[in-house]
């Protein structure tokens, strides 16, 4: 899909006020980062004219995205408002068989004025872990986060991520920062995951006194065969994944207020249930932690593939048929 020149303007003051960066909002609105820096050094040399789309021949039109598949776009980002329109265009093609590019799904939603400025967004950790995994429960991430309750004081949420899919295995509100706190953890976090296979996940931790205690690490190598890795101190983007996921989480939140641990424990579930199942993750190749973690991951991106070609293939048709009635009409006309 082709953008106008106010378009690619809007754009790109979009793009260089955003609070997040320029390279973390053009994935966000899925456009390229060469053809962003073209149209940037275009309107930096001549302005708003020298954004104005250059003549192509009418072959391309055949790309024409049909007015139903509009509006199940604008229908899709009315009920599923907290997806980017990244995400949108992916859940488009797994949920309703239609393939429209991230971009052409932004522009849709542009000229409806559905698009607000980016703002919590679940973004890729840039700096991973030096080794990376390479299936699930190779490697678990765990912290601490916290949360002060009105009347109740400070609350400690404890969170076991999978590296390799970033699914939230388990998680629970603690009132400390105990080894007996993370003992409980792990054990539930065990339980949920079914683990069959002999070799358990390696535990990634910062270096807090609870983590680094001899206690944990003699409870984790005799009740689960499980060993330890902490990050190096100072360098706390070792655990980039999870720390990113508490900041992304308690973003969101925080934007209410709770009067009891209950009440923000409803409000993390209902939290981590649309991160694992919904949100699609641009380094899981767009796909759901939920997507990866249960292996469903393959088929998916095969399916994806399918789809596409398959609407490519009728957009082409429907142009040539096109086509060839206005060329039977012209005929008739002359």
């Amino acid at each position: 899909m082709r953008f106008t020149a106010s378009e690619k303007q809007e754009i790109i003051h979009l793009v260089v006020d955003s609070e997040i960066g320029v390279n973390r909002t053009l994935r966000e609105i899925g456009l390229n980062k060469s053809t962003f820096y073209n149209w940037y050094k275009a309107y930096a040399d001549h302005g708003v004219d020298g954004l104005a789309p250059n003549k192509r021949a009418s072959n391309r039109q055949w790309n024409s995205i049909p007015q139903e598949q509009k509006n199940l776009v604008a229908e899709l980002a009315l009920e599923f408002s907290h997806l980017s329109s990244r995400e949108l265009a992916y859940k488009l093609t797994d949920e309703q068989q239609v393939f429209i590019s991230e971009s052409s799904v932004y522009r849709i939603l542009k000229g409806r004025g559905l698009i607000t400025a980016p703002a919590h967004i679940f973004l890729s950790a840039a700096d991973e872990f030096s080794n990376k995994t390479k299936f699930v429960h190779q490697m678990w991430q765990t912290d601490f986060t916290y949360f002060k309750i009105l009347g109740w004081g400070w609350y400690y949420l404890s969170t076991v991520l999978d590296d390799y899919s970033r699914f939230i295995v388990h998680w629970e509100l603690c009132e400390g920062m105990k080894v007996e706190d993370v003992k409980r953890t792990i054990d539930r976090a065990v339980f949920k995951a079914k683990i069959v296979s002999k070799q358990r996940p390696r535990l990634l931790s910062d270096n807090g006194s609870c983590y680094i205690a001899a206690e944990l690490k003699d409870y984790l190598k005799s009740n689960h065969d499980m060993h330890q890795i902490h990050g190096r101190p100072l360098h706390p983007q070792t655990q980039g994944k999870i720390e990113r996921y508490h900041r992304t989480m308690k973003n969101v939140v925080k934007l209410d207020n709770y009067y009891s641990p209950e009440e923000l424990e409803q409000a993390i579930e209902k939290f981590v249930n649309v991160y694992n199942h919904e949100r699609y993750h641009e380094s899981l190749h767009n796909l759901t932690p939920a997507d990866v973690y249960y292996g469903r991951g393959d088929a998916i991106l095969k399916e994806r593939e399918r789809i596409k070609q398959d609407c490519i293939r009728k957009r082409k048709l429907e142009y040539e048929k096109l086509k060839l009635k206005n060329q039977k009409n012209n005929l008739v006309l002359s």
